[in-house]
């Protein structure tokens, strides 16, 4: 008789995410993770199709937290939107850094990186245009995907948000 695993999908993102973070991007298989989860390799193949998508899965519903989070904190004051996204953009990359710093998981992700900037980008620059709309831009939609690009970019680089939150409080004057 077949044994039955309830939440087979859920268990499968937690344990791929917690081989990452022990192991890496090249240790972790798909064999490896059905072997920790006690399945086929089949059965894994039935939710995912490849370790990449398995990955991408994980990564994109914490992005999706993440976002909903950022959410949380909109105001018309820029210093609790503008620390609400550093602080909840830094979390994810806590969460995510031995993924992020995999020199075979950047290899491999290389690729796709500059389409998911954007993304990124334009969805930071979603949630920071209400904040702009006191500024003297002309183009207030470009104001919001530069301060996005800066927080994205800076946050990820390890800039202290006192830093940034002083120069982007400059731009939106």
């Amino acid at each position: 008789m077949p044994k039955i695993i309830e939440n087979v999908r859920e268990l499968l993102l937690e344990t791929a995410k917690e081989q990452i973070r022990l192991q890496g991007y090249s240790k972790t298989t798909i064999r490896s993770v059905a072997s920790a989860c006690g399945l086929g390799v089949g059965t894994v193949y039935n939710y995912f199709k490849s370790k990449d998508m398995l990955i991408a899965t994980f990564i994109l519903e914490d992005w999706r937290e993440c976002l909903k989070e950022m959410k949380s904190h909109s105001s018309t004051e820029v210093e609790v939107v503008l620390k609400g996204i550093y602080l909840s953009l830094q979390s994810f990359m806590q969460k995510h850094q031995a993924l992020f710093s995999d020199i075979d998981a950047a290899k491999v992700f290389a690729t796709v990186f500059n389409e998911r900037h954007k993304q990124l980008r334009e969805q930071l620059a979603e949630i920071i245009l209400p904040i702009c709309d006191n500024s003297r831009a002309e183009n207030k939609g470009f104001l919001a995907e530069f301060i996005a690009d800066a927080l994205l970019t800076w946050t990820v680089e390890g800039k202290p948000f006192e830093e940034l939150s002083s120069i982007i409080g400059l731009l939106l004057k």
